[in-house]
């Protein structure tokens, strides 16, 4: 018998803010390439996950949420920027997973797959979250109104947070992808670098020790990023600067006493090892920048619209 072809190719990741997409790349690469949160709009580049399977590779693009640009807040040129980097995410992709939540399907759904569809490329529906259903018949009812009178290439139901009914969805996945060999070697994750990833890992522990009070228009930029020789192994000497847009909101991320950025940065540098498998000295600042968000000169500088 002939051995199965080989595939490999792009599958976009699309959905509304907040249905775990980021948590389904990360599942299916089998490590953290892109950061997770509660708080909607948590990823705010492209980023590009490297799931090495048997049989195929499929190069998964992590997208910002779609949303509606409406009110002031959505019509930043942050928000403008996000949109363009998730449209921008459709070009040239071979497939794409619209993610939606269990249960739950709204007009930023639907402004999502009309996307898709305008893409012309073959969609797979992923439920997410199905694990919060103990009565799987209850989804039934959803799964037919998210179907009726729209076209996907198949449907799959999965929890991406605890790894369930993640086999059939890549099976699904690599039969819409060309024959062609590997277009990275099977060791590498992602096509962003060490810097961009730490300067991801500050922002995601922003995001989880703040909650509701971090104000939304805050960045990171690494400034430093030095490797060099230590006692048992690579030294990483990173400098990350929190960019906020007033004051008031610095003096919300270092907290009394400077306690929360030291938490931040405690837990963001633990991340930083476990990913880079290296000993990391990580040293935090907040600094203020007025009009960042809506500055496109400012995002540029900063790494948006890469």
């Amino acid at each position: 018998m002939s051995e199965k072809a080989h595939r490999a190719g792009q599958v976009a990741v699309v959905g509304r803010p907040n249905v775990g997409k980021s948590t389904l790349v990360n599942a299916l690469v089998g490590a953290k390439v892109s950061i997770v949160s509660n708080r909607p709009q948590t990823t705010r580049h492209r980023l590009l996950g490297i799931a090495t399977v048997e049989g195929g590779q499929l190069l998964l693009v992590d997208t910002p949420g779609i949303h509606r640009e409406q009110g002031k807040a959505s019509s930043s040129a942050m928000h403008r920027m996000m949109n363009r980097a998730a449209r921008g995410a459709l070009e040239g992709v071979d497939a794409a997973l619209l993610v939606v939540e269990a249960g739950r399907w709204d007009d930023e759904d639907t402004l999502a797959y009309q996307a898709l569809r305008a893409a012309k490329v073959p969609v797979v529906l992923v439920v997410n979250q199905v694990d919060r259903f103990k009565d799987k018949s209850a989804l039934l009812p959803f799964l037919g109104a998210a179907t009726e009178g729209r076209e996907f290439a198949a449907v799959h139901p999965v929890s991406a947070l605890k790894r369930k009914g993640l086999e059939p969805l890549v099976e699904s996945l690599l039969a819409l992808l060309p024959e062609q060999p590997p277009l990275y070697a099977e060791d590498e994750i992602t096509d962003k670098s060490q810097r961009f990833l730490a300067g991801e890992l500050v922002r995601e522990q922003l995001m989880r020790q703040l909650g509701a009070e971090l104000p939304y228009a805050t960045t990171v930029e690494i400034e430093q990023f030095a490797e060099e020789p230590g006692k048992h192994g690579p030294l990483l000497r990173i400098g990350a600067v929190v960019w906020v847009e007033r004051d008031g909101q610095k003096a919300i991320v270092i907290g009394k006493g400077g306690a929360r950025l030291r938490e931040i940065g405690s837990r963001a540098r633990e991340q930083m090892e476990r990913l880079f498998g290296a000993k990391v000295f990580l040293q935090t600042w907040v600094r203020v920048r007025e009009g960042w968000s809506d500055d496109e000169a400012a995002l540029r500088t900063f790494g948006y619209g890469d």
